[in-house]
């Protein structure tokens, strides 16, 4: 029988691995590539390739990226080296920074974040329809 106190009890709480997202603490050094169908937080040391192109990646103040990088959402508090490509939006906050390439729909820098990159901003277009076909005028 269904009992509101398991209810209670199997709620989610951050950070629970079932909540989908992960956290790499800031002794986590990984060297290769990540590829996760979650949201991911990193405080720690990163080298080689990050791909999460539907998901968002904070990179905390802790952090250390050197790496290329896929997402939809990016937010870097700490240091990022590489190309950046996110679908929907790069956030760099403030004591943040990113260094290289980006690729981005939007970017959002605040206040005391540090930009050193070739930016280009994208905005992915949904088709409206088909487009009407342009009556040609008549070749006598």
């Amino acid at each position: 029988m269904w009992n509101q106190e398991d209810a209670r009890q199997k709620q989610v709480q951050p950070g629970d691995a079932s909540d989908g997202r992960a956290h790499f603490g800031r002794s986590i050094f990984i060297k290769g590539e990540i590829k996760a169908s979650e949201d991911l937080t990193i405080d720690g040391t990163v080298e080689g390739r990050i791909n999460l192109p539907n998901h968002v990646l904070t990179v905390g103040p802790n952090a250390t990226i050197m790496a290329d990088i896929t997402v939809r959402v990016a937010t870097a508090l700490g240091s990022v080296v590489g190309n950046v490509i996110a679908h929907e939006k790069l956030d760099v906050r403030q004591g943040g920074s990113v260094e290289g390439t980006v690729s981005c729909g939007r970017l959002i820098v605040q206040d005391g974040a540090n930009v050193n990159a070739k930016v280009e901003t994208k905005v992915e277009s949904k088709p409206k329809g088909k487009a009407k076909p342009e009556a040609l005028p008549s070749v006598a």
